[in-house]
C-alpha cells in the first residue's frame, strides 16, 4: 500500500540527497568525472566568496527576521481585538503570502529601477537623499566592508529584507495570532484588575505565554531565509556588486552560472547541515511546548 509512495520519494528525495553526496567529492575534467575528496570544501572554505556570502547572509538573516517578527507580532495585537472590519483586514493583510517570491521581486524592481521606476524619482532626489540622492540597483549602492564585515548594509540589502519581510509577514502574523488567541481572557482581565496598563501586560503575560511560539516562528523565519533564492534572483541578482549574494544564491551561481556542479554540491550539503540543525531545534522546541501544555 505504501510502495507507490515509498517510490515517489525515494525518486524526488533520496537519489538527489545521494547524488549530491556524490558530486561533492567530485569535480568534472574534460576527460570526465574525477574523484577529489574533500578539495570541493575546502576550495569553497577558503574562497572569498564564500565568506562575504556567509556575511550578507547573517546580516539579512538579522534584518529580515527582527523586523517580520516584531511587525507580525504588532499587527496580531491588532488584528486580535474584535471588530466588525477584522475579518475585512485579515484577508486584504494576507494577500502576500498567495504570491510567488519571483513575482515579489519583479514588483518591487520595477518600483526602484532608475529610469522609470515608480519610487525612482524620490529615491534620486538630493533634497530627501544627499548629496546625489539614492540608487538602489546601481553599483553606487554598494557599501565596503567595515572591519571585514557588510555593515553598515548596502541601500539594496535594505531593500531585499524589507521586500522579503512583506512577504512573509502575512504567514508570520498568522502564527502568532493563532497563539494569542489560546491566551485565556480571565488572566489577561486579572492582570487589569490587578492595575497593569497595556504595555505591562504585553511584556511580562503576553510574551512569555507566546514565546515558544515565537521561538518556532524565528526557526522559521532563518530557515526559509537561509534557503530562498527566488526574491534574490528576481529582485537584485546578488548585486549591485555581490552586496546582496546571500549564500543561497552564491549556490545558484557556482552551480549554474560557472557550471560547478562539484563545488556547488559540496555548498549544499553545508546548507542541509544547517538546515539540519534548524529543524532539530524547531522540533525540539514544539515538543517542550506541547510538555508544557
Amino acid at each position: 500500500m505504501i510502495l507507490p509512495t515509498a517510490l515517489v520519494l525515494l525518486a524526488i528525495q533520496v537519489y538527489p540527497a545521494l547524488y549530491t553526496l556524490v558530486l561533492s567529492v567530485q569535480t568534472r575534467r574534460p576527460a570526465g568525472w574525477e574523484f577529489v575528496g574533500l578539495r570541493n570544501f575546502a576550495r569553497l572554505l577558503n574562497s572569498a566568496a564564500f565568506v562575504e556570502s556567509v556575511g550578507h547572509t547573517v546580516v539579512f538573516l538579522v534584518g529580515y527576521t527582527v523586523l517580520t517578527l516584531v511587525a507580525g507580532f504588532v499587527i496580531a495585537l491588532l488584528l486580535n481585538v474584535k471588530g466588525a472590519l477584522s475579518r475585512f483586514y485579515m484577508t486584504l493583510f494576507f494577500i502576500p503570502w498567495v504570491l510567488a517570491d519571483i513575482i515579489v521581486g519583479v514588483v518591487f524592481r520595477l518600483l526602484v529601477l532608475p529610469d522609470y521606476g515608480l519610487l525612482a524619482g524620490i529615491l534620486q532626489n538630493p533634497a530627501l537623499f544627499p548629496p546625489n540622492g539614492l540608487s538602489i540597483l546601481t553599483a553606487d549602492a554598494a557599501r565596503p566592508w567595515i572591519a571585514g564585515f557588510p555593515f553598515p548594509p548596502s541601500p539594496a540589502m535594505i531593500y531585499l529584507i524589507l521586500a522579503s519581510a512583506w512577504r512573509a509577514l502575512p504567514f508570520t502574523t498568522l502564527l502568532l495570532l493563532a497563539a494569542l488567541q489560546t491566551i485565556p481572557t480571565e488572566v489577561l482581565e486579572s492582570a487589569r484588575i490587578d492595575g497593569a496598563n497595556t504595555w505591562q501586560t504585553v511584556r511580562k503575560i503576553t510574551v512569555p505565554l507566546i514565546l515558544p511560539t515565537m521561538v518556532v516562528a524565528l526557526f522559521s523565519l532563518t530557515l526559509g531565509g537561509m534557503n530562498g533564492v527566488g526574491m534574490v534572483f528576481s529582485l537584485t541578482s546578488g548585486g549591485p556588486g555581490n552586496s546582496t549574494e546571500v549564500i543561497s544564491y552564491l549556490l545558484y551561481s557556482i552551480g549554474w552560472n560557472r557550471l560547478d556542479f562539484g563545488g556547488a554540491a559540496a555548498l549544499s550539503l553545508l546548507i542541509g547541515l544547517v538546515n539540519l540543525a534548524l529543524i532539530m531545534g524547531t522540533l525540539r522546541i514544539t515538543r517542550l511546548q506541547h510538555e508544557a501544555h
